[in-house]
């Protein structure tokens, strides 16, 4: 397997490499034809990224294998029964996981977007000449407020992560946690390569349209038709897909697995798996609510 090292971290790094020069080109004012090429270049791109990000996950599926099977060793659970009603309802709350740290990372990155918007539209209105070319926006506040989202924002889906181990193993016992990871390793990966394929698939739609690839492309109208406005929409839905919500999933099923062997093998009873975990629950909750006060007289600094 490490023998693919290589060629898997060249597939993956050539994505992100032709995004960046197509959007260099067009920040440079270049030619439409230079534009054309490096458009050719990122849908290509996003092909070869969707295929790094299988590698990835498929990687993260058999490390999260290997400590799942070393968590069960020190735990001492000699089987994982799914007929056990602890281990049944373990799966279910374990592929539950996934889905809801996809739905919050998606929803932190629209609030981000919006809240970028937001701040181009004030520029816009409120900076002499800068429609016209006259004056220079401020960057330094739209670098700040992606900077700030990407910590923030993350927050709620890190706690989820790092919490569901403590919490059901402190109170549910090492079965349930057994069927927590079994079901968050299986959930997950599915999950993983769904939205890498599929936001990578949404992206090369709108350039399909955009480029007129095909005679089937010419015929779905130029920019600003429907076609292309619903290609748009679903690409919108689909970066964050496949950038976001699907290489994060690798850190979910990992680290949950890495957390629960490392917190709670040194004890198999029923309840007492983490002895320190109410001591971590106290710890991480006193940082959260520090975090959202300073948050908010931060916010209200700014009204």
């Amino acid at each position: 397997m490490l023998s693919t090292i290589a060629t898997g971290l060249a597939i993956d790094a050539y994505g992100p490499i032709s995004d960046n020069a197509g959007g260099i080109a067009e920040m440079a004012g270049m030619s439409h034809h230079i534009r054309e090429r490096t458009d050719a270049l990122d849908a290509a791109g996003n092909t070869t990224a969707a295929i790094g990000k299988g590698f990835a996950i498929g990687s993260a599926a058999l490390v999260s294998l290997a400590l799942f099977g070393a968590f069960v060793s020190r735990a001492a659970i000699s089987t994982v029964d799914v007929l056990t009603p602890k281990v049944f309802i373990g799966l279910i709350v374990g592929a539950m996981l996934p889905y809801w740290f996809s739905a919050m990372t998606m929803k932190s990155v629209g609030s981000a977007a919006l809240k970028m918007v937001e701040e181009v539209r004030r520029q816009f209105n409120t900076i002499p000449g800068l429609m016209e070319g006259r004056a220079k926006p401020d960057y330094a506040t739209c670098v700040k407020i992606s900077t700030d989202a990407s910590i923030k924002e993350m927050i709620p889906p890190g706690a989820l992560v790092m919490l569901t181990p403590l919490i059901v193993g402190t109170f549910f016992g090492v079965e349930t946690l057994a069927g927590v990871l079994a079901g968050a390793l299986v959930s997950g990966v599915q999950i993983a390569i769904s939205a890498s394929n599929t936001g990578g698939a949404w992206d090369n739609a709108k350039k399909y349209i955009e480029a007129g690839a095909s005679e089937h492309a010419r015929t779905l109208g130029p920019k600003g038709s429907d076609p292309h406005k619903a290609a748009v929409i679903g690409d919108t839905v689909g970066d964050p897909l496949k950038d976001t919500s699907g290489p994060s999933l690798n850190i979910l099923i990992k680290l949950m697995a890495v957390e629960s062997l490392g917190m709670g093998g040194n004890s198999s009873r029923e309840g007492d798996l983490l002895v320190t975990g109410p001591m971590l629950i106290s710890m991480i909750t006193e940082i959260w609510v520090r975090l959202i006060t300073e948050n908010d007289h931060c916010y209200r600094g700014r009204v």
